[in-house]
């Protein structure tokens, strides 16, 4: 392995992922997990149920009569 690879690799070590960057790595993974066993997921499909989930988070008492909606 050559130094410039080394110290990327040691840079990569340290680095911190925004939330932006950690959604996107969370939808990825959950597509990638779930199309490979049900190939009609789409990766659409998984950003609504995040944008949904998220939603859910931000409203805590959420749905009708402060009860929260299913998962």
């Amino acid at each position: 392995m050559n130094d410039s690879l080394k110290k990327l690799l040691e840079a990569a070590k340290t680095a911190k992922q925004t939330p932006a960057q950690l959604e996107q790595q969370r939808c990825s993974f959950v597509y990638g997990n779930t199309a490979f066993e049900n190939s009609l997921i789409t990766r659409e499909m998984v950003d609504q149920e995040a944008r949904e989930a998220d939603a859910g988070k931000a409203g805590a008492s959420g749905g009708i009569a402060g009860h929260s909606k299913p998962r």
